[in-house]
């Protein structure tokens, strides 16, 4: 099993702002009780499962995103383009406001009561907007001021009023520089918060917080963490990152996609870069049992695709992003794999999230096209979309 890690220092300085500049769009000063009308509202009946429609066209990048109960749509910018905002409302076809406000997105390594690198996203059934924050460990070679060394952070908001309800800096014993947590899983019945880290310069791991006493634990004691040896490969392109000489090689990129059962009681994960779509029971997490417990208890549960994100509805499906088939693919509860929808405008599916009813929210951010990965120059043609489909099945609001 080959895993090469890419440093983050190496690969922000291959990054050139002045290529990339910044994009704006319209704000709106309402945008936090603005619900985007579904553009379906008009039409009769049900959708036929499979139906893709778009939701948003923005001039940034969305990386992850989620809707609430009410419909509000909240997404994570991708820090490949350094843009501002980090986190923001979509409140139109073609809008969006930074979120929970401006300050909160004044700029990478400000403080506590900012934004560095967040990524991770989704709301609980609490109304609460979570969040991954990469934090900022690599010195920037931008022209920039240099930024501190900001370890990551797992965040939550109040989705109606935007008030900070939890943050908590993860240590640096179990998040050393260069590894790299960002995407989550909570549950908020038993208070246990499940990151997916890739690991960077480190072992790719997932990260559990007990959220009551904020006690923190990473667990990197299994394979099926780990890259296997498979290319990332969109658009028939494989797709490369930059090693520790700054030579491109092809990515390897461990544990990614996770997610939880409806009932919380099992925890499914796999590498971006891996085939394998594994199961472990997250009670072996709650009751803090040993590595090898744990690692015992891991099973290979079906076959996957190369992928970044994943939502789990309340029938134990999986959908997952297909990166090289530019498709959205399910895993059903008995471990089969289809097709759900495949359409050549999902480049680079990289979450996600169920709203409401049976629609699916796909953040499309054309990611293989950015520098860090194409090896040249920025290549991406914006708009890029956030799109929605139809599952047919009972999906979880936020999940």
């Amino acid at each position: 099993m080959e895993l090469i890690a890419f440093p983050r220092r190496s690969l922000l300085q291959t990054i050139s702002l002045a290529t990339l500049g910044y994009l704006t769009a319209s704000l709106r000063s309402h945008a936090q009780s603005q619900v985007i009308p579904s553009p379906t509202e008009s039409g009769s009946g049900t959708p036929e499962v499979g139906t893709l429609e778009v939701v948003a066209e923005l001039p940034i990048r969305p990386a992850l995103v989620t809707v609430n109960g009410q419909g509000r749509i909240f997404a994570t910018v991708h820090w490949f383009d350094r843009q501002e905002p980090q986190m923001i409302e979509v409140t139109g076809r073609t809008e969006y406001t930074p979120w929970p406000n401006a300050n909160w997105n004044r700029g990478f390594g400000r403080g506590e009561d900012a934004f560095d690198q967040p990524l991770g996203i989704l709301v609980d059934s609490r109304n609460r907007v979570w969040t991954v924050d990469c934090g900022v460990f690599p010195t920037l070679t931008d022209g920039q001021p240099p930024l501190p060394n900001r370890s990551p952070r797992l965040l939550a908001f109040d989705a109606e009023t935007g008030a900070n309800v939890y943050n908590l800096v993860l240590p640096e014993d179990i998040c050393p520089p260069g590894t790299y947590p960002q995407d989550l899983a909570i549950d908020e019945v038993n208070g246990f918060a499940y990151l997916a880290d890739i690991g960077g310069s480190g072992n790719p791991a997932i990260v559990v917080i007990n959220l009551t006493n904020n006690r923190v634990r990473r667990f990197e004691a299994h394979p099926s963490l780990s890259a296997e040896n498979v290319d990332l490969m969109v658009e028939g392109k494989r797709l490369v990152f930059p090693d520790a000489t700054g030579e491109f090689v092809s990515a390897r990129i461990g544990i990614n996609p996770i997610t939880l059962s409806v009932d919380n009681d099992t925890l499914f994960f796999g590498a971006m870069c891996g085939l394998g779509w594994y199961s472990v029971p997250a009670q072996l997490f709650r009751d803090d049992a040993s590595d090898q417990r744990i690692a015992s208890a891991i099973q290979r549960i079906a076959n996957k695709p190369v992928c970044d994100g994943v939502s789990t509805d309340a029938d134990g499906n999986h959908f997952l992003t297909n990166l090289g088939e530019n498709a959205i693919d399910q895993i059903d509860a008995q471990g089969r794999l289809t097709r759900l929808i495949q359409d050549d405008r999902i480049i680079w599916a990289d979450g996600v999230r169920f709203g409401l009813d049976s629609w699916l929210y796909i953040s499309v951010n054309q990611l293989n096209r950015s520098p860090l990965f194409s090896g040249a120059g920025e290549q991406g043609n914006p708009p890029y979309t956030i799109m929605r489909v139809w599952t047919g099945t009972r999906g979880i609001v936020g999940k």
